[in-house]
């Protein structure tokens, strides 16, 4: 098949992967999709782009749109991306949260859009070593992601030189990670407290019904609509235990003030829920 320069109809699968995830994607980065549909284009036996939009367009396929979909979310990640919230958290805000919860015993972390897990097993490397008195407390670290692809590599926790390389000093790679060859994998007693599991933040119910002591939503409001994010940070704001903390990425924030409480400390915000 022959595809004519330019032809390609792009705005379909804006449209596409705007229905399916809500991500509303920039017509000036539509080279993305010669990019990141490669992959899904070989396992369809298709050479072209406009060969997937003929087929989606002849036939509703819940499952292939989906797919459009996560290959089109973003999933950079990192281990202690951007540090200063994992510093904040553990210097001045978990020891009010545990001193709280001391009756019940119990944490609830969730890391939205959790890509391959890097952000969950963060939040579960603090622990282990800045709060060795929760070893008896019911711990659970959450982690979802609209893609079923990632999602499968964090429940693995196994991940590449080069990932690991990104955020961890050798001493947490040594305490915290198994080597073969060129892969490392999380150690048991951590991947024992992160959960993961695919989820559309933005479309339908999420998959819990106990509040949450901290939510991690980072990075992730960048690529939806105003009033996506609004939908959204309400239906968090519900998810959030009432002295519960919320972060959100380094250029983000609460489209209602009204809802939260907003703390700027060494020149990283959080939020509570008013």
């Amino acid at each position: 098949m022959i595809t004519i320069p330019g032809s390609v109809d792009y705005a379909y699968l804006r449209r596409l992967v705007q229905e399916q995830s809500q991500n509303v994607l920039d017509p000036s980065h539509d080279y993305l999709f010669e990019i990141r549909l490669a992959c899904l284009l070989r396992k369809q036996e298709m050479d072209q782009i406009d060969e997937l939009i003929q087929l989606l367009r002849a036939k509703r396929n819940p499952a292939l749109e989906r797919a459009v979909a996560e290959a089109m979310t973003v999933n950079e990640t990192s281990f202690f991306r951007d540090e200063r919230p994992f510093e904040i958290l553990r210097n001045d805000l978990l020891a009010p949260l545990i001193q709280n919860r001391r009756e019940k015993r119990t944490l609830r972390f969730w890391s939205a859009a959790c890509s391959t897990g890097q952000e969950a097993y963060s939040i579960a490397m603090l622990i282990h070593e800045h709060f060795p008195d929760l070893a008896g407390w019911n711990l659970r670290i959450e982690g979802t992601d609209i893609s079923n692809e990632v999602v499968e590599r964090a429940r693995a926790g196994r991940y590449h030189r080069i990932e690991i390389s990104r955020g961890l000093p050798q001493r947490k790679v040594v305490r915290f990670f198994d080597q073969s060859g060129e892969l490392w994998t999380v150690k048991p007693e951590l991947r024992k407290l992160c959960k993961f599991r695919q989820a559309n933040l933005c479309v339908g119910h999420f998959p819990f019904t106990e509040k949450f002591d901290v939510i991690f939503l980072r990075n992730v409001m960048l690529y939806l609509s105003q009033e996506t994010r609004q939908r959204l940070l309400l239906k968090i704001h519900r998810m959030l235990a009432s002295d519960g903390l919320l972060f959100l990425g380094s250029s983000e924030q609460p489209s209602d003030p009204s809802l939260w409480t907003t703390t700027l400390t060494g020149g990283t915000c959080y939020y509570r829920p008013r």
